[in-house]
């Protein structure tokens, strides 16, 4: 069996043919099937962490460079993030360091998205931890727009 390739196209069906063959009883297969689902499940959820964060990144990135134009819409955008983000750090604590290392990666994406989605070279060098995940964003007064 071709675990690697069958758990990238599906965990379910990874895990009927595990059991399919622990049924069998071949126990060295299935834990050789098992190693890869984890590996897969694994990367699934660093993948989700990694597009929640590049996502959050370039709405703040685009609150900073747009600073007379923001929407609600990026408010929510915003939110939802950081929602999501949450949610996933509470059932997967164990991607909790991985944010640190995925920060770099995330926020260069975020850049090329924020110039991509406005046309404006964002010339933010790095976002803080507190901008990211701690800042309240509204759209009223001015100081919370900067």
């Amino acid at each position: 069996m071709n675990w690697q390739e069958l758990s990238t196209t599906s965990h379910y069906q990874t895990a009927v043919a595990v059991r399919s063959t622990l049924l069998e009883r071949d126990m060295e297969e299935a834990a050789t099937g098992i190693e890869e689902l984890i590996e897969a499940l694994g990367r699934s959820e660093e993948r989700a962490l990694k597009s929640q964060l590049t996502r959050l990144m370039m709405h703040i990135l685009k609150w900073k460079i747009q600073p007379l134009h923001p929407s609600r819409s990026w408010l929510v955008t915003i939110s939802n993030a950081r929602i999501e983000i949450a949610d996933l750090l509470e059932y997967e604590p164990h991607l909790k360091p991985k944010i640190n290392d995925l920060w770099e990666k995330c926020f260069k994406a975020a850049r090329q998205l924020a110039k991509d989605e406005t046309g404006i070279v964002p010339e933010i060098s790095k976002l803080s931890w507190e901008e990211v995940f701690e800042k309240e964003y509204s759209l009223e007064g001015e100081d919370e727009r900067r």
